[in-house]
């Protein structure tokens, strides 16, 4: 059994239908089932007044009902749009200002809550309001037939969202039945918040190919052994991560073939794979095969790849993204990396200056400026080089330090700030700190900001947070007179030095 992305519909209905769908952190679902609960839901949803074309807010961590809340809206046409419950409720309040939306799905609770009332306030099922349920609902999308509508960090402070077209997912599939060797009806390991676009391989893997999604919660990953034991028991053929999350699990022997029999293929998306990470897979997993990918939420998850075997890390230092996937192109256009192909989003959602700057048409395509630097070398081997501007990405998180300097300044008494990352020798960020100018000599926080950390996590989800708040009497500025966040990384490395020397020395 699996469901049809162009058809919009489950099929193949006598195929495998007792088999294991979605193995969730709250209980698990068989194909039959999950076909029945999808058609249940968009049946609800419809009575909520949602309809194709109308963005439904998705929000939970890895329960069951938020897969299947995914199928329903794809049943009914209407984009799917997924925050994990990691985002405080004033990210989700912003997002569902730009969507204009007044309800949204509870996973959690399986029932539809009303924004209007505040955060938690149920709908009942039969209570439609004056105007019936339509009221409740945004309003339909200007782009049509999308899949789902995916937020990410903004530079202004206020998320923005990437619009995901049915021809961009089915692109997707396409690509991961063709040329991933998952075999049939694979078993997904999904790890990443639904509201993070790797884990649409999942999502849309598990439906197109039939297979199964096991939805490993925070609270399942954090416990080492035990949630080893769990992929190892429900047969995970497929671990789909980023690099730091599979380096983190290497502490632990089972993390090898003998602890994982089942596991054939790694699929890695989100930030740059180290050589040392992939040599250390190789030698634990020798029989698994290394898929790694490249690419924007804006381009659907991904849309380079190449499979690291024992020849592409005896090669290079720095492993290249690869080649571009089939029916896409990839080009260096001033020493950016461009992406054109049906797989390129719609555009961002009411963000025509947005869309002006980074898309236009490649070869007859929709085409999108990644801001990513790039080369190609002479047998069309492509490599990234990092950011052109001041996005960077944490455990696979993409983040606008912009975004973090936005709530920096709304803390109290504070006007300038800024967010800094500190970066490994290898070039990927390790961490983020982050500066306020006082004034003063003195380095002590304001007493108004004991309790910075708290105040942010009211506007930043937790991996956008900065691990120190440094006060500096003012920020240093480059010859454009931007904040030179070099410079405050230098000087926090510099003080640090100082710090460890030896008083004599």
């Amino acid at each position: 059994m699996r469901f049809d992305l162009t058809a919009s519909r489950f099929v193949d209905t006598d195929v495998r239908a007792d088999a294991w769908a979605v193995i969730g952190a709250d209980r698990s679902l068989r194909w039959h089932q999950l076909a029945s609960e999808a058609e249940a839901w968009a049946a609800s949803a419809r009575e909520q007044g949602f309809a194709a074309d109308v963005p439904v807010i998705v929000r939970g961590h890895k329960e069951a009902a938020f897969f299947v809340a995914m199928a329903g809206a794809l049943l009914l046409g209407a984009p799917f749009v997924p925050v994990d419950t990691i985002y405080p409720d004033e990210r989700m309040r912003r997002i569902a200002a730009t969507l204009a939306a007044r309800t949204y799905f509870d996973a959690q609770s399986g029932r539809f809550v009303s924004l209007d009332s505040g955060p938690g306030t149920q709908i009942a099922q039969d209570d439609h309001g004056e105007d019936g349920g339509a009221h409740r609902a945004a309003a339909p999308l200007h782009e049509k037939n999308l899949a789902y509508v995916l937020f990410t960090s903004g530079t202004t402070g206020e998320p923005k969202g990437v619009q995901i077209g049915r021809e961009s997912v089915a692109a997707l599939t396409r690509w991961m039945s063709a040329d991933f060797a998952l075999g049939d009806a694979p078993v997904f390991l999904n790890q990443a918040p639904f509201s993070f676009d790797l884990s649409m391989y999942e999502v849309f893997g598990t439906l197109a190919l039939g297979g199964t999604a096991v939805l490993a919660s925070r609270a399942l990953t954090a416990q080492g052994a035990a949630f080893l034991a769990t992929i190892e028991r429900h047969g995970v053929t497929t671990w789909v991560s980023t690099p730091s999350f599979a380096q983190q699990q290497l502490l632990n022997p089972q993390f090898s073939q003998a602890g994982l029999p089942a596991l054939k293929t790694f699929l890695f998306c989100g930030e740059v794979l180290p050589v040392t990470l992939a040599r250390q897979l190789r030698q634990r997993f020798p029989a698994a095969r290394i898929v790694n990918t490249y690419g924007p939420t804006e381009a659907t998850v991904a849309t380079t790849w190449i499979v690291v075997d024992d020849a592409v890390l005896a090669q290079h230092a720095r492993l290249p993204i690869g080649h571009a996937k089939r029916d896409a192109e990839v080009f260096v256009e001033s020493g950016e990396l461009c992406i054109a192909g049906a797989h390129v989003m719609r555009g961002y959602l009411n963000r025509d200056d947005l869309n002006a700057a980074r898309m236009f048409t490649h070869h007859g395509q929709r085409a999108f400026r990644t801001g990513d630097l790039g080369a190609v070398e002479g047998d069309g081997l492509l490599f990234c080089h990092g950011r052109i501007d001041d996005q960077i990405k944490v455990g696979g998180y993409r983040i606008e330090l912009m975004e973090i300097d936005a709530a920096l300044r709304a803390l109290p008494g504070v006007s300038s700030a800024a967010a800094v990352p500190l970066r490994r020798p290898d070039g990927s960020v390790a961490r983020i700190v982050a500066f306020i100018a006082t004034g003063h000599d003195d380095a002590r926080l304001p007493d108004a900001l004991h309790d910075w950390k708290a105040l942010l996590g009211a506007r930043l989800p937790p991996y956008m947070i900065p691990s120190e708040l440094l006060a500096c009497r003012a920020l240093p500025v480059s010859v454009n007179f931007k904040i030179d966040r070099v410079q405050l990384a230098q000087d926090y490395r510099d003080s640090h030095l100082k710090a460890q020397r030896p008083a004599n020395a």
